[in-house]
């Protein structure tokens, strides 16, 4: 796992080492909705929440749907928040969790108002603004652009996500600076690198990116790379 903070904020990201699971789920899987073993799957989020120090009910998990929508919570919810691909919370220690095997988990905090925020940005959920709900769900609660800070995680990079050329151009428009070239010279996209961009336009310069890539570090789950896999984590909280 991978830890990153600034005062009371607390950004992890986990890798696929160490966990219960195995065969393709080898072996910290943290996604329950991905054909592993649900023991394997408890066990893993156990030991999540056991290193966080931080009570297994208050990490809040999402079903992801590649979608657009943002939902507040101010609790624990005793389980997934239903059809969801964002988090926001003005509570601390309630801890927001993003699932990721290529796509961007988006972080986001404002320290002085106390408010976070966790997105899973994938190409689809990208496109169609999930980025600008976040910010806006956010200032709704007293967080102001200038403030926020943003971590972007390790996702597929522009060298290796390929994409057909119409798709590329479709990401390129609603996020311009995305439309890469591969390394194998075909049509490819860096959603982090759009997302930077379309940030710094909503007015939050201070983001910081892992600069790992999914599909090639094997240390990493990568649905690109391998089809069935598992799901790392992106968790932010705020330390009582």
């Amino acid at each position: 796992m991978t830890p990153d903070g600034t005062g009371r904020v607390r950004r992890v990201v986990t890798d696929r080492r160490g966990g219960a699971s195995t065969g393709d789920f080898d072996s910290f899987n943290l996604g329950d909705h991905v054909g592993d073993a649900p023991a394997a799957v408890a066990a893993n989020r156990a030991r999540l929440a056991r290193r966080l120090g931080l009570p297994a009910t208050d990490i809040v998990w999402m079903d992801q749907v590649h979608g657009t929508r943002i939902a507040r919570v101010t609790r624990p919810t005793g389980g997934p928040v239903p059809a969801t691909d964002g988090l926001v919370t003005d509570r601390p220690g309630l801890a927001l969790a993003v699932l990721t095997a290529d796509c961007v988990p988006v972080l986001a905090a404002d320290e002085q108002a106390g408010v976070i925020g966790a997105v899973h940005a994938g190409r689809v959920g990208a496109v169609g603004g999930i980025v600008p709900h976040l910010i806006g769900a956010m200032t709704s609660l007293g967080a102001r652009p200038e403030r926020i800070t943003v971590l972007l995680g390790p996702a597929a990079a522009g060298e290796h996500y390929e994409l057909p050329d119409d798709l590329a151009d479709e990401v390129e428009a609603a996020l311009p600076g995305s439309r890469t070239r591969t390394v194998a010279g075909t049509a490819g996209v860096d959603l982090r690198k759009g997302i930077t961009r379309q940030l710094a336009g909503l007015g939050v310069t201070r983001v910081d990116s892992d600069p790992r890539c999914t599909i090639a570090e094997e240390s990493l789950f990568s649905y690109r790379r391998q089809g069935r896999t598992g799901r790392q984590a992106s968790v932010i909280w705020r330390q009582v």
